[in-house]
């Protein structure tokens, strides 16, 4: 996807607070930047990929190699069933495929015989035929129990349970020496690097996202974005709420993103001008946001603001200061030069 918006920062470097001030403070401008409008809707976290395995035989489990919250990579062993009834059956369709073969070759040589005989008008019609029949009989149990070993093989497979892709580990549904039949669960799994996002967009601003295609998926936790690989919108409303679902396919390696998680989906629907200031000026204290301000003067001041969203290592400030005030990076520092100039003042 495209860039949504570039933030300009003025930095004034590093300019004196008052005449005779033994240090300076960083300083940034604060001025309205041009920023998409967005709507934001909640959207949930989901596997992309997700599977449970399950039992294509019947048995007792002997071994499971993995728990909740493990990684199993591509191919690794998740259960072994116990084999020994499946492997005897293999041997006995190895041997009764061994007879099939040995029967067949004598009946084959009986027919080639035969048929040379009947050339030479030295045996009769219905002979040839018994044999040629019996010959046709010896194949087809050749083929039978051809089918029987393959069948053996798969089922002896079919003991040892192997994870189709990597992933993570979501539920465990078996102990070992639990008795399971075929269809029964074992595991529960996702891949943890194919994650989207579903979200219902309203009526009202989904001719936008169908004309701009622009969206962000932004983590609760911090405000940060995370990268989208694809849109999907779907062609129909939900006749309940007449919103649109939409999937977002986030890109490979999210840290910290699970299925799920709630996020927010901020769609673009027009553009707008906001104050934009560095995270690190913000001044908590409670339930209080404030800033340092540097006036023309060099005199420092201590302002209440009310802050709204995040955007990447900046915070919108709602109200409490003006475009073409400075603000001072460093809060510490301006905390003790604020102090130093009221001392200065009495």
């Amino acid at each position: 996807m495209r860039k949504l918006f570039t933030i300009p920062l003025i930095a004034l470097g590093l300019v004196s607070t008052a005449p005779g001030a033994a240090e300076t403070l960083p300083l940034y401008a604060v001025e309205a930047v041009a920023m998409p409008l967005e709507h934001q809707v909640d959207g949930v976290v989901e596997a992309r990929r997700q599977a449970t395995i399950s039992s294509e035989v019947a048995g007792k489990v002997e071994e499971v190699n993995f728990d909740v919250d493990d990684v199993v990579e591509k191919g690794a062993v998740v259960v072994r069933i116990r084999d020994r009834e499946y492997r005897a059956r293999l041997e006995k369709a190895r041997a009764v495929l061994a007879e099939a073969q040995a029967n067949e070759a004598e009946a084959r040589l009986r027919y080639q015989r035969s048929s040379d005989l009947l050339k030479q008008k030295l045996v009769a019609q219905s002979a040839f035929d018994e044999v040629s029949a019996a010959y046709k009989a010896a194949q087809a149990r050749v083929v039978s129990a051809k089918a029987d070993l393959a069948q053996s093989e798969e089922q002896l497979d079919y003991t040892v349970v192997r994870a189709p892709y990597g992933g993570v580990v979501v539920e465990r549904h078996v102990e070992p020496g639990e008795s399971i039949r075929p269809g029964q669960a074992f595991m529960t799994g996702y891949d943890p690097g194919q994650l989207r996002v579903s979200a219902s967009v309203p009526q009202s601003i989904i001719a936008s996202l169908r004309e701009r295609r622009e969206v962000r998926v932004l983590a609760l936790e911090d405000g940060r974005s995370l990268p989208i690989d694809r849109i999907t919108i779907h062609p129909f409303a939900n006749p309940q709420n007449h919103s649109f679902p939409v999937r977002l396919d986030l890109g490979p390696g999210q840290q910290h993103v699970y299925p799920g998680m709630l996020v927010k989906v901020a769609v673009t629907v027009g553009e707008t001008t906001r104050l934009l200031v560095p995270r690190q000026a913000l001044v908590s204290r409670s339930e209080i946001n404030a800033l340092y301000l540097r006036a023309n003067d060099g005199s420092l001041e201590f302002r209440q603001v009310r802050i709204g969203n995040r955007y990447g290592d900046r915070l919108e400030i709602l109200a409490g200061i003006e475009p073409g005030e400075t603000v001072v990076l460093d809060p510490v520092r301006a905390a003790i030069e604020l102090k130093r100039q009221r001392g200065d003042a009495q």
